[in-house]
């Protein structure tokens, strides 16, 4: 190995010994704007779009106080997005009207999906360490019944 060749090597590995791998993080999520005492907060943590299948991490809060917390832990760094709704009814799922309309309280990351159906590139954030604190607020698309 010519010495150029050496020398590019170890500046190489330097350069990985000194960034080291990426580690994981937290994203803490507050839902507010829920009905107190109308059924649990749901919320998924969603990687790559916004369907069942790729938000895999989830949890269920309390309404109590019409807000509700929660704390995902040992999170990869990458891009995400979060979708919460108030299950009023105990189902475990954001029932809809025959158009798809959802029927419970919901919201998502960024604000986004209040005017139309939601796109997971605006909703998605970059998680990196440490991590990052995001609030999501309950809408209905509907008025109430």
């Amino acid at each position: 190995m010519t010495r150029p060749a050496l020398a590019r090597l170890c500046g190489t590995a330097l350069l990985l010994a000194l960034t080291g791998p990426a580690r994981a993080a937290a994203i803490q999520v507050e839902v507010d704007g829920a009905e107190p005492g109308a059924g649990p907060v749901l919320v998924a943590l969603c990687q790559g779009g916004l369907s069942g299948d790729a938000c895999g991490q989830g949890d269920r809060g309390s309404s109590a106080s019409g807000s509700a917390r929660f704390l995902f832990r040992d999170v990869p760094p990458g891009t995400y997005a979060v979708a919460a709704f108030q299950d009023s009814n105990g189902n475990g799922q954001l029932d809809r009207t025959g158009l798809g309309l959802p029927l419970e309280l919901y919201g998502f990351s960024n604000d986004s999906g209040r005017r139309g159906r939601p796109d997971f590139r605006e909703a998605a954030f970059t998680l990196r360490e440490p991590g990052v604190s995001l609030r999501v607020r309950l809408v209905r698309a509907l008025p109430r019944r």
